[in-house]
């Protein structure tokens, strides 16, 4: 199988199977085998290189992979890559979890920059289109090093289509369908390019009424709608390329809060809302908006080159309760971006990678509902990296400094002080030294050690109030010290023409881990007398974490391909008591298989279809018995298993292609099953079945037309 890397300027790359893309300036690469993955050039922590040169763990999924999911997001289409998995609220909304840590542990960088859209919360999702999505690279480890605070788990990078290699236009219009939640969407693309001029356009919509299962029936609150505008247009000049994004996302879900008829184990609906299988949003639901533009610009400067981008993101969340059209809560986050780095070539063949990034933020309360305090935040990082390649060793690694300053603004509710006035001015200085050894030319060995920082959240310092997505009362604690984790990573990786084998191990210490804890009042402390739900407040302790992937592609005869990959972690609390042993929301172990054969060129039919495929998949997750088991909020989780197909081909006329179709079939034994960290598993007991808790969905079964123009 070919692949082809053009660049003219700046970052542009193709999609490639099952690994992919980003590459560097007046570069071309064409190989014939899968061993040349590890000449594909990611973004990384040292700058931009080749995959075979970093010393961390890094996956890169393309966009073939991310369409053959049968997803309802973008992230849960990631969510099945080994180290990977997520928190969900139904089938709308999902957190993405890199072994074992999530929310704000895990930053996602899109068009560029940090997403920043109210991370915090168990309800919150990402707001990304997916379809924008060319490929993702999922950095695993701590990357405080180029990513700052919050990067202590890793950090997932959507990179969206390069721009067109050589001047004209093109369009493409694909839709879907699902036969579980009625899922329909469809995405508009036209992308161009005129001399030194490019552009990109695309509008998508996507709805769902609520999903499906053999024990709960229809889920009532699982329903959403999406719709998105995204953009660019840039300029490519005798210094580099300019580039000005553009992207708006709305999206509708409603919030599943799973009471039910203590007879019949029917789900309560609110009044009026008679059609289970309706596309319109139920109560209570949310309305989100998020607005994005970047500024990026790229230019050469002596023998390296400069990189600035400056962004601006708005955020509105909105949670409507008891009125379908007054929001009782109402976030507004407004943020400003800024990233200046400069990549050189120094000497003996050293390269530098040195910059300044940070953000600032503003968050106001609009509506009368509290959970977190107005606030406005500041940070600000330096940092330098270096890596060179002598022989068979590689060698890489860097060193920062950040500083953070948090002012949350005192609030008076109903006479009494909710919100106290603070300040907090929190540094942090991280690094990492990684090497690699070429012990072969199929075989590599790699050890990276990494420091880690994080900077609590608003949440955690300053929250008092109701958080409906945990269903419990928060109280946060101004005291918290920023979590340091010191991580360190092994791995070996070995590629020929019939086998590839990847297995990545990883140790983490966390000091000062954050998480809630069960709390008793004080008698004068804001409760109001109204609450019943259990009050939680924000405390701190030490955490452990180990585990690792294995990942195995076998090629035993041609076009025949046989992937395995195994996930494991091990997450715990030190120095606590029984019963807060181990972590909140840890994945259970969990095995992947999948078995494709693909036809390049479609026997008798080749002149009409090209890259057909059939593929036959199972996801086995494992008992979870590591959980948090303190005032009953987590519990056990039995094993199960996923068994999926899909179908798949490129239809061409005159030799060209002219669109895509495929089917993908998941859970199709109908499975009734709960994800170890879905939040629905401890919802209300249903009388009907015994069980407690909501499941998850049922067979599915995915409809994709792709059509080009």
């Amino acid at each position: 199988m070919k692949l082809h890397i053009l660049l003219a300027g700046m970052l542009i790359a193709p999609a490639l199977p099952a690994t992919a893309q980003v590459a560097v300036p007046h570069l071309y690469v064409e190989q014939d085998t899968c061993v040349e993955i590890n000449e594909v050039v990611v973004t990384g922590l040292t700058g931009t290189t080749k995959m075979k040169y970093s010393p961390t763990p890094i996956t890169v999924v393309n966009k073939a992979t991310l369409h053959g999911q049968p997803s309802t997001n973008i992230i849960d289409a990631l969510s099945r890559q080994p180290g990977m998995s997520q928190v969900t609220t139904g089938s709308g909304i999902s957190k993405p979890v890199i072994r074992g840590l999530g929310y704000n542990r895990v930053v996602v960088v899109n068009d560029g920059i940090r997403q920043e859209g109210q991370q915090w919360g168990d309800e919150h999702g990402i707001e990304i289109d997916g379809e924008t999505v060319n490929s993702v690279e999922i950095l695993k480890g701590p990357a405080s090093l180029r990513y700052g605070s919050d990067a202590m788990a890793g950090v997932i990078i959507f990179h969206d289509a390069p721009m067109l290699s050589e001047d004209g236009i093109r369009n493409s219009l694909s839709t879907e369908y699902q036969t579980n939640n009625g899922l329909f969407d469809y995405s508009a693309m036209t992308q161009g390019r005129q001399g030194n001029i490019f552009w990109n356009a695309r509008w998508t919509q996507r709805m769902a009424h609520a999903y499906q299962n053999k024990y709960d029936g229809y889920v009532y609150g699982s329903q959403f709608r999406e719709q998105a505008a995204t953009g660019h247009v840039g300029l490519l000049h005798s210094l580099g390329q300019a580039r000005l994004h553009l992207s708006y996302f709305n999206s509708l879900p409603s919030i599943i809060e799973g009471e039910r008829d203590p007879f019949t184990g029917d789900f309560e609906m609110a009044d009026g809302f008679t059609n289970i299988k309706s596309y319109h949003h139920a109560m209570p639901y949310q309305r989100i908006n998020h607005y994005k533009a970047v500024i990026d610009n790229t230019l050469a400067i002596g023998e390296g080159s400069m990189k600035m981008t400056l962004a601006y993101q708005q955020n509105h969340r909105k949670e409507f309760e008891e009125s379908p059209d007054e929001a009782g809560l109402y976030l507004q986050l407004n943020t400003v971006n800024y990233d200046i780095h400069y990549h050189v070539p120094v000497f003996s063949s050293w390269q530098l990678v040195t910059g300044i990034a940070g953000m600032y933020q503003h968050s106001d309360n609009k509506g009368d509902e509290y959970l977190i305090p107005d606030y406005g935040l500041f940070d600000v990082g330096l940092f330098a990296t270096v890596s060179k390649s002598f022989r068979k060793w590689t060698l890489s690694g860097g060193l920062r400094a950040d500083y953070r300053h948090i002012h949350s603004h005192g609030l008076y509710d109903q006479g009494r002080l909710r919100f106290t006035d603070f300040t907090r001015n929190l540094t942090g200085y991280t690094g990492s030294a990684g090497i690699i050894y070429n012990i072969t030319p199929r075989m590599n060995f790699r050890a990276n050690l990494s420091r880690g920082f994080r900077a609590p959240n608003i949440s955690e310092l300053g929250s008092n109030g109701i958080h409906e997505g945990t269903a419990r009362y928060e109280i946060g604690n101004s005291q918290l010290k920023s979590e340091y984790s010191t991580q360190i990573d092994l791995g070996v990786d070995y590629s020929s023409y019939i086998i590839s084998v990847q297995l990545a191990l990883f140790a983490n210490q966390i000091d000062n881990f954050i998480f809630a804890a069960t709390y008793e009042p004080s008698s004068n402390a804001y409760l109001p007398a109204s609450n019943i739900y259990r009050t939680y407040k924000y405390t701190q302790g030490d955490a452990r974490l180990y585990g690792g992937e294995i990942s195995v592609d076998m090629h035993p005869v041609k076009n025949l391909h046989f992937d395995n990959s195994f996930s494991f972690v091990n997450a715990r609390q030190l120095h606590q008591p029984e019963a807060s042993r181990w972590l909140p929301l840890t994945p259970a172990p969990r095995w992947n298989m999948d078995l494709r054969y693909e036809w390049p060129t479609f026997p008798l039919l080749s002149k009409n279809l090209s890259n057909t495929f059939l593929s036959a998949g199972m996801e086995c997750n494992f008992r979870q018995n590591h959980f948090y088991a303190q005032d009953n909020t987590e519990t056990a989780t039995p094993s199960y298993t996923l068994f999926n197909a899909a179908i798949g081909t490129d239809i061409l006329s005159k030799g060209q292609r002219v669109a895509s179709v495929s089917i993908i079939g998941s859970n199709l034994t109908d499975r009734a099953y709960q994800h170890h960290l879905s939040r629905l598993k401890y919802t209300d007991w249903n009388p009907a079945t015994g069980k407690t808790g909501i499941f998850n969905m049922g067979r599915n079964v995915a409809f994709k037309l792709i059509i080009y123009m």
